[in-house]
């Protein structure tokens, strides 16, 4: 596929990132667009991964419905190259694994395992917005004899990586205020061209009437919420922006929440869909706190050591010595039950984030919302 090709295909997946599909439709629709975009064996692997700790949370992949529990084990217990969330947090948010071992492959655990699947050849991608954040990644594959992924497709993934990070981020929060999940769930508004209320959950109510100089009864809308949705209409416009609206609000009651706004794009109008949740640091803060009783600290160094940050890094990003970070790291291997850092992974993936993912397999089956996060008890 040549230059103008591949130019037509990033717009026409960013153009599928601004019309408000479910994640599955989104992730079947640019399918569709990168089997000539990026030539590939059999279907794409997408993930969702929770930018709190760069957990996987969903796998969706036409031919594997369920992720086989051998690939799970070598992800978070092998010692190997090529990792989801150590590529997505690699500077270059991209890599082969012919890169990653040398021009050696067959050095690698994992490509042994893909070559009883067919895949000689894989490619990594991190699916992260533009603004840093990692919501997925993205693996293809290609089969013995076919030529290496190029610097070409490797361009073209990396140019349309923060759009498919902005739609992922955008399909989960769509997802989470249409079929909420307890009582904290976020609250979806959407909003006309003409700036009329279109339709709303029953869960933004409360939240709306929780802003400041907004008025749900008289539909009055919050300046907040006016905010986010112009600029979420300037998206519309100007697409190449490719990212989400946002603002953080102190509410009346003294709470922060976040505002996410983003247009909802057809043939007809315009319209934006504006979502309302608390704000959180990070979604898996209070899941460590209640299953182990770790401290503020320790549920921040935890977060860091999930994303794959060393000891050096975390004591610098902290600014604090190693020496402290490592009696605090002690003092979490032992809360948790577990004697080292891999082992730390693998138990929260296994104990938190491995239920949600088989739940979005679930619901990907049953043709409802996928969520985000680790799956809360």
């Amino acid at each position: 596929m040549g230059g103008d090709a591949k130019e037509r295909a990033s717009d026409r997946i960013a153009s599928l990132t601004r019309q408000g599909l479910d994640l599955v439709t989104l992730w079947r629709a640019s399918t569709e667009i990168l089997r000539d975009a990026v030539p590939h064996y059999q279907v794409p692997c997408w993930y969702t991964l929770d930018p709190a700790s760069l957990l996987v949370t969903s796998h969706f992949n036409e031919g594997m419905p369920e992720l086989p529990q051998e690939w799970l084990a070598e992800e978070y217990y092998e010692d190997d190259v090529n990792k989801l969330a150590e590529v997505a947090r690699s500077q270059r948010g991209i890599s082969t694994l012919h890169e990653a071992t040398g021009g050696d492959p067959a050095s690698s655990p994992r490509w042994h395992q893909n070559m009883t699947m067919g895949g000689d050849q894989e490619l990594i991608a991190g699916l992260r917005t533009r603004t840093g954040e990692v919501w997925g990644a993205l693996g293809l594959y290609r089969e013995p004899g076919q030529p290496t992924f190029d610097d070409e497709d490797k361009a073209f993934l990396r140019a349309v990586a923060p759009v498919l990070a902005a739609g992922a981020r955008t399909a989960l929060l769509l997802g989470a205020a249409a079929d909420p999940e307890g009582t904290d769930a976020p609250g979806l508004l959407v909003v006309s061209g003409d700036w009329e209320i279109e339709s709303a959950t029953p869960g933004v109510e409360h939240w709306l009437r929780d802003l400041p100089d907004g008025d749900w009864d008289t539909g009055r809308l919050p300046s907040a919420v006016l905010a986010v949705a112009g600029q979420a209409l300037r998206t519309a416009t100007y697409p190449d922006a490719g990212e989400v609206a946002m603002s953080r609000v102190m509410s009346k009651s003294g709470r922060w929440v976040v505002l996410h706004g983003t247009s909802l794009v057809s043939s007809s109008s315009r319209r934006v869909a504006v979502i309302v949740e608390p704000a959180h640091p990070g979604r898996i803060a209070p899941l460590l706190m209640a299953a182990y009783g770790l401290t503020e600290r320790e549920q921040e160094i935890t977060r860091l050591v999930l994303q794959g940050d060393s000891t050096v890094d975390i004591a610098e990003r902290l600014v604090v010595s190693t020496h402290t970070i490592q009696q605090h790291l002690k003092s979490v291997f032992d809360k948790t039950g577990v004697r080292s850092r891999r082992d730390l992974v693998g138990k929260i993936f296994f104990a938190h984030y491995e239920p949600r993912l088989r739940d979005n397999e679930r619901r990907t089956i049953g043709g409802r919302p996928l969520r985000g996060g680790p799956l809360q008890t």
